[in-house]
């Protein structure tokens, strides 16, 4: 009888630390690359408020300086003691508040009847949603401006809110749908044998599960509103109803030459909600962003 043995492959002690070696230089290499992709994107925003914290004079300099001592908060002064950007700001407000609430809402509920229920000509709403987000903004310019100028909507909150409600629901339906897809019905119905009724059921178990869904599409229409210019300088012609972005571009100082510590000092102060937005929401964006992508 013939007895086999199996004897186990020793990794050699000097193999070993080939393999480490490698593994730590392959991390090393991974970590360097992530440093420098971080340096790339936070080099533009070190800048503008490097450029916001500085005097025009010391802007034109042979030695620029990379760390603006002594600080100059006049640039800040100036933007904030023009009337036009107050203006601008609520104008901006009222246009983002009224898109986040009624995109979001819009598409929750078109998100709901696509996922939930089965009828004919489903999967083509869904393919023409993804359809309509391939379309270039600008190629639609003559024809909103012209329906717009038809129904006396030019240099209004209410058009201009139209137009951009119009370009957020779809992605917001898509978002939605993958997560209301990740949820299942099975829930519900354990619910509703316990006593709750369809809505209290929804309302109690599956509309806290889209919680981290709902907080991605609103932030998706909180920047498409916020920061928008191109459609907003079509629409916009009076300069009394510029949003910020329209009013940062117009902006101008007493000086002869370009105010560029004054447009950063604009730049600036209109990125603040959207960095404050983030830190409070920014655990739920990335779940939400990867779960309403991936589901469905």
């Amino acid at each position: 009888m013939t007895r086999t043995t199996d004897i186990a492959a020793v990794v050699p002690p000097r193999s070993r630390r080939t393999i480490g070696n490698r593994n730590d230089t392959r991390r090393r290499t991974w970590n360097g690359v992530a440093v420098a992709a971080a340096l790339l994107l936070v080099f533009p925003i070190y800048w503008m408020v490097n450029t916001a914290l500085s005097e025009n004079e010391e802007l034109f300099s042979r030695t620029p300086r990379f760390f603006p001592f002594p600080l100059s908060f006049d640039s800040f002064g100036s933007i904030l003691a023009d009337g036009g950007f107050w203006s601008a700001l609520g104008m901006s407000a009222g246009v983002t508040a009224i898109v986040v609430v009624v995109a979001v809402l819009f598409g929750f509920f078109a998100a709901i009847a696509v996922s939930r229920f089965r009828f004919k000509g489903g999967g083509l709403i869904i393919l023409l949603v993804l359809i309509v987000q391939m379309i270039p903004t600008e190629a639609l310019f003559i024809s909103q401006f012209r329906m717009l100028d038809g129904w006396h909507l030019l240099n209004t909150v209410g058009g201009l809110s139209l137009l951009y409600i119009g370009t957020v629901v779809p992605f917001t339906v898509w978002l939605l749908r993958g997560f209301i897809h990740g949820i299942p019905a099975e829930l519900e119905e354990a619910a509703m044998v316990d006593g709750c009724s369809r809505f209290g059921a929804f309302m109690r178990v599956t509309l806290p599960l889209l919680g981290p869904g709902i907080v991605t599409a609103s932030v998706f229409a909180f920047l498409q509103a916020w920061n928008e210019y191109t459609l907003a300088l079509v629409v916009m012609t009076k300069p009394g109803n510029a949003t910020l972005p329209l009013w940062l571009q117009t902006f101008s100082s007493e000086l002869s030459a370009t105010d560029w510590a004054g447009i950063m000092a604009g730049a600036t102060l209109i990125s603040v909600p959207v960095v404050i937005l983030f830190l409070f929401v920014q655990g739920r964006l990335g779940a939400g962003m990867m779960a309403g992508a991936v589901k469905g």
